[in-house]
Formats: structure tokens, sequence, C-alpha cells
């Protein structure tokens, strides 16, 4: 049996909280290089530049790349054979998400309670935490920032069966251009499919931490990447809702078995400014 000290998982959560923030992983940032150059539109060009130099700037100065700094979301795998000690986990997390957005110097956005009052808790806290215990005895974790202008462009839908594969396709690209500009385009659509309600919505979310542009591994599934992604693009959203070719840079879909009766479809939206990192234990 691995220990791990509750500390050492706020220590990380609190690394990853502030890194996240300012720092574009580097995937994401190349998948804007390409945008840039394959842009059509002369606005669209210089809107990518202008992403291009923010994230420049806020990885040189210090300064978050968007001043959004998200509700915490945290995906957690924690191995069968690892035992924290020393604290609760959830409480390690939520300290280490309490400091780096206070010592950080990164706006709190988290109200509590979420009707009535809506008083801020005025340290981003609590997370949003979600975990998967798996084999062996590491503890990942991922921290992804979520900004409520790509995160109030979610979408659910509990499609019938027979709405089959275009059904999915019309869905999320109805989805995307109902957003329009609100998300932050070129964005990335995180897709979920099959499960339950909750299931496929978070499904949709976890998409989002997938390489930028890595094709689903199910090679049926990746050629409906492909499409949506094709139709997006042929939208004209394009860069920040201003016209062009590029309004999505990927579409990440994951799927899991379904209730025979059942096709929920869930569409998450990530904006330019696709913030994430991972730290394994």
């Amino acid at each position: 049996m691995k220990e791990i000290q509750a500390k050492q998982v706020t220590e990380t959560v609190d690394r990853l909280c502030r890194e996240a923030a300012q720092f574009l992983p580097q995937d994401v940032q190349s998948a804007l290089e390409k945008a840039q150059q394959t842009e059509v539109s002369p606005v669209g060009k210089d809107i990518l530049n202008q992403l291009l130099e923010n994230a420049a700037l806020a990885r040189d100065s210090g300064i978050p790349i968007c001043q959004d700094t998200g509700l915490t979301v945290v995906f957690v795998e924690l191995g069968q054979d690892v035992h924290v000690t020393g604290g609760y986990l959830y409480d390690a997390i939520n300290e280490g998400v309490r400091k780096g957005y206070v010592e950080g110097y990164l706006r709190k956005s988290v109200v509590n309670p979420p009707i009535f009052e809506r008083a801020n808790t005025k340290d981003n806290t609590p997370a949003a935490i979600y975990t998967d215990v798996v084999p062996g005895d590491k503890l990942t974790i991922h921290v992804l920032p979520k900004g409520a202008g790509s995160e109030n462009m979610s979408a659910l839908s509990m499609l019938s069966p027979s709405a089959g594969v275009e059904g999915v396709i019309k869905f999320v690209v109805d989805s995307v251009e109902k957003a329009g500009s609100n998300p932050c385009p070129p964005i990335i659509a995180g897709v979920g499919i099959g499960g339950t309600s909750e299931r496929t919505a978070l499904l949709a979310k976890k998409a989002l931490l997938r390489k930028v542009g890595e094709p689903n591994p199910d090679p049926r599934i990746a050629e409906v990447e492909k499409r949506i992604l094709e139709k997006i693009n042929a939208s004209g959203i394009g860069p920040q809702g201003f016209g062009g070719r590029v309004t999505a840079m990927a579409v990440h879909i994951e799927t899991f078995p379904a209730h025979i009766a059942c096709m929920p479809v869930a569409v998450n939206i990530q904006c330019h400014a696709a913030r994430h990192k991972t730290a394994v234990l």
C-alpha cells in the first residue's frame, strides 16, 4: 500500500491551479498556431494572432490567460493501492484550490447558495471533484478551470435511439451554432454519448482533457468527430464570432453503454483558452 500525505495533495493542487490559469497547454498552443495559419478571414487571422499574443503575455508576465479563472473542476484517478494519510482527500483538494486562488491572486468566482443570496465564498471553493478508482498505486489529479462563458453553452438531449448518428451530429452542430460567439471560439467541443443523463454530461466534460485533435480510438467514432468538426467549421462563426473558417479546433467524443430505450447526448464547450494541468503522485 502506497501512502500519500494529504499535504502533498494540497501542494500539488495549489500549483496546478496557478499553472492552469497562466500556461496554455502545448497541444492547445499548437492548435491555435495551426488555426492562425489555415484561417482565410483576415479579421479571423488577426484575432487568432491576438489570442496567441495574449497567451505569450500570460506565460511571460505571470498573469492569468483570462480574467475568468473559472470554477475549479478536478478529476481524480485514485489507484486502489493508494492510501491518503494525514487528512481527507477532498479536504486536501479544496485546501489546494483555496491556496491557489487566494495566494495566487486568481479571481474567485464561486457563490453559495446558487440561488437566493449567491454570496461569494471568497476562495473559489468548493471545487467540483470527480473520482475514479483505478488499478495501481498512483494518484492522478487533473485540474480543469471552467469559465462561465463556455460552461453556460452546455447542452443535453435525451435523443431517441432512432435518431442515430445523423441525430447526434445535428444536435452537436446545432448546439455550437446556437452558442455562437458566447464561448469565445475557436472552441473545443466535448461530446458525451450514452450512459444516463448525468453520466453523458460528465463524459462530455472529461473529453476536454484529451489532447487537442487526438481522435477517438474507435475509427467509427473518430469519423463522426471529423464530420462534426467539418460542419461546425462550415458554420462561418469563426474566431471570437467575427466570421471565418475556424470555429472549432477539435471535437472529442466519449461514449458509454446506454439503456436500450435511451441515447443521451451532451455537449460541453471549452473556449480557446483550454486550460488544464495534470500531476501524478
